[in-house]
């Protein structure tokens, strides 16, 4: 099994460092990463410049593509390009693993994510995938190796089911606060729908001019659902969501026609 790992945190962050560890055996991993940090970026891609690119060792045992792009970029560039070159013609990743993201990606911030947008946009050319994310503290210490063998667990759990192409699986790591830490039970759940807390601080620069700088954990919402990845991951559960990019509302669809197309 071929499988393209990425991240949105940079190729160099230790979040995918300890999943490429932690994945070793499971498959060939191919590395194509940002070369920066592209946390928040979403599913944004780039069309007005080019995409600059660069093979580096990031560990004694890591290597991989650096892309001077988004999340979504890599994965665009890599299927559809830069896997040919390595594999030849028609070939692809048999999975995508996007992570292991330094913060967790529930509820809103599923939509805000890159590395979600990574696996989706993998799923949408065809590759099956996972994203991975850890729920960090700023009081806790973080034991990226022991999360990501637990996250490697989860992702050997999720592969004895067949995925089919277009499936896309979210993880969460709950709070990794030892390097002996217990595996976390495990819990499939729905998208918080909350939206968030997150507040602006109002700033004067050096130079006079007013800024606004974002506040806020990124893990306060204004409802968490119960049974949602919220509580779960909050309650100290591995999450577990299947997603889907397809946006329509469905449960809207036969009303709208009924008012404008008649």
């Amino acid at each position: 099994m071929r499988i393209l790992l990425t991240n949105d945190d940079g190729i160099r962050a230790p979040g995918i460092i300890a999943l490429h560890k932690a994945l070793e055996g499971l498959g060939e991993l191919v590395v194509f990463a940002p070369e920066t940090v592209q946390s928040a970026m979403s599913h944004g891609i780039t069309y007005t410049k080019p995409l600059m690119v660069q093979k580096v060792d990031v560990t004694e045992s890591m290597s991989g593509t650096a892309v001077d792009g988004r999340p979504a970029d890599c994965v665009k560039l890599a299927i559809r390009t830069l896997w040919e070159e390595r594999f030849g013609k028609g070939e692809k990743p048999d999975i995508t693993i996007s992570g292991m993201n330094s913060g967790a990606n529930v509820g809103i911030n599923i939509i805000y994510s890159g590395t979600v947008a990574a696996a989706i946009e993998s799923a949408f050319l065809g590759v099956p995938a996972i994203a991975v994310s850890l729920y960090l503290k700023n009081s806790e210490t973080v034991y990226y190796d022991r999360a990501a063998e637990i996250a490697r667990s989860v992702i050997d759990r999720v592969l004895e089911n067949k995925l089919k192409p277009h499936n896309v699986i979210n993880i969460n790591i709950p709070v990794c606060s030892s390097e002996d830490a217990p595996m976390p039970k495990l819990k499939v759940v729905d998208m918080n729908a909350g939206a968030d807390l997150g507040k602006y601080d109002k700033r004067e620069s050096p130079d006079g001019r007013t800024y606004y700088w974002a506040t806020g954990d990124g893990m306060s919402f204004a409802d968490t659902a119960e049974g949602s990845d919220v509580e779960a991951l909050d309650n100290g559960y591995v999450t577990v969501t299947p997603l889907d990019y397809v946006l329509t509302n469905t449960s809207e669809m036969q009303m709208w026609k009924q008012r404008l197309e008649n």
